[in-house]
């Protein structure tokens, strides 16, 4: 259906600065109309006993299927209506309207009033020339030297000795568990490293003093989280035996551990590996952190209300993200309890942030006409299909179906956005 100029009138009222209430009011003969359309479409279905399906005469269509025909009416005529509402007055409202008081008969105009949120009004003010003080960070002989240690102790070895356990050691142990008034429950092989915090602290010092074959006995105590509910907060006891003692033993740092890790001829050349590998993370670092202070700098300067279904949204979309990892590494989140009302109020202040940053930012991009050319768009399709190894349509086709070529769109947009307030701002070390 399409409706014309003058079918529907509606009057806007600012209720707060990112709400509007609109009462709205269709005339009766769009009303008619629908009602015509609506009789046609439920008298196309209607099944009555000695009636064909679809020739049920349209004096017991009213009769009989009144509350279908009013339904059809509803669901069509008023979407229909609102859409026509907010064409007339130009409000692009970013929630699903609240509709109330809404009166639908027959033989009368259609009226219903809708509150909505809309995206606030931003006044830009300064956002060229803002002075930031950032220092960007030196990767140091100290940070490659530490790396090379994460190195080394990735590649370590344990062997066996014939001595007492000591902190750092990978022990081996039978234990036998003991929950104060149920059942034990014994574990044989159980490996780990003391002073790990991978088990109860006092099997944890239990050990420590212990070579192979020797046993201790002692008592426990539960945690308060522990992942079963009887057990929490439970006394009890663990008798742990050692059946092995093995020490960490670290690779030389020298040539030959260089060699190992792959196609490296000497240290100096890991080392040099390391330092690029280092400043390229740096950057990135770098980068965001800058963007961080230029937003925060921004924000400062330009104060403006956010909608709360906005915020709403970012809330919603933080968590479904944590319950997404959640069932990546196999928790069915759903088996979690969730304090909502307790997300939300944590939550709110930085998703009001990253609402009202991303509302900033799409405002100077508008003034200032940024936006990736198709041709951009395409060279980072490219550069995916490369990474992935895959044909460059196939990789379209998947992207585009998927949704992600609006989302590579946005984030070449923010990066423009950002090359564009880096180069006129005045960056102090």
């Amino acid at each position: 259906m399409a409706l014309g100029h003058g079918d529907v009138k509606v009057a806007v009222e600012e209720l707060e600065t990112c709400k509007r209430k609109l009462a709205v009011e269709a005339t009766v003969d769009v009303v008619h109309g629908a009602w015509e359309r609506a009789y046609r479409r439920v008298q196309k279905q209607a099944r009555l006993p000695g009636f064909r399906r679809g020739h049920v005469p349209r004096s017991l269509v009213k009769l009989h299927f009144a509350d279908d025909v009013r339904r059809e009416v509803a669901e069509h005529l008023i979407p229909e209506v609102y859409r026509q509402a907010l064409s007339d007055t130009g409000l692009a409202p970013v929630n699903d309207p609240d509709l109330q008081d809404v009166r639908l008969e027959e033989d009368a105009p259609l009226s219903f009033t809708a509150v909505v949120e809309i995206r606030p009004q931003i006044t830009l003010g300064e956002y060229k020339g803002l002075d930031i003080q950032h220092a960007p960070p030196v990767v140091t002989s100290a940070d490659i030297d530490a790396t090379l240690e994460q190195m080394r102790e990735q590649h370590a070895e344990f062997r066996s000795v014939e001595r007492v356990a000591n902190p750092g050691d990978l022990v081996i142990i039978d234990y036998t568990l003991t929950p104060e008034g149920q059942e034990p429950h014994t574990q044989t092989g159980y490996a780990f490293i003391t002073g790990g915090g991978s088990v109860m602290p006092e099997i944890d010092q239990a050990v420590v003093g212990l070579q192979a074959g020797e046993e201790r006995e002692v008592g426990v105590r539960f945690p308060d989280d522990h992942r079963n509910e009887q057990l929490r907060g439970r006394p009890g006891t663990a008798r742990v035996k050692v059946i092995e003692v093995k020490e960490k033993v670290l690779p030389e740092l020298d040539d030959d551990f260089a060699k190992s890790l792959g196609n490296f001829e000497d240290l100096t050349a890991v080392r040099e590996e390391v330092k690029q590998q280092l400043e390229a993370r740096r950057a990135r670092e770098d980068r965001l952190a800058l963007e961080d202070k230029l937003v925060d700098a921004l924000l400062a300067r330009h104060e403006f209300a956010v909608p709360p279904s906005m915020t709403m949204r970012q809330i919603a979309h933080q968590v479904e993200h944590v319950r997404e990892r959640m069932r990546r590494q196999g928790v069915d989140p759903d088996t979690s309890q969730w304090d909502y009302g307790k997300i939300v109020t944590e939550l709110t202040p930085g998703a009001e942030k990253a609402v009202r940053r991303s509302l900033l930012l799409d405002a100077i991009a508008t003034r200032e006409g940024i936006a990736p050319s198709e041709a951009e768009v395409e060279a980072e399709i490219e550069k995916i299909a490369r990474t992935t190894q895959r044909p460059v349509p196939a990789v379209r086709r998947m992207m585009e179906k998927s949704g992600d070529v609006d989302s590579l769109r946005h984030g070449l947009r923010e990066r423009m956005i950002f090359d564009f307030l880096v180069q006129h701002a005045s960056i102090r070390g």
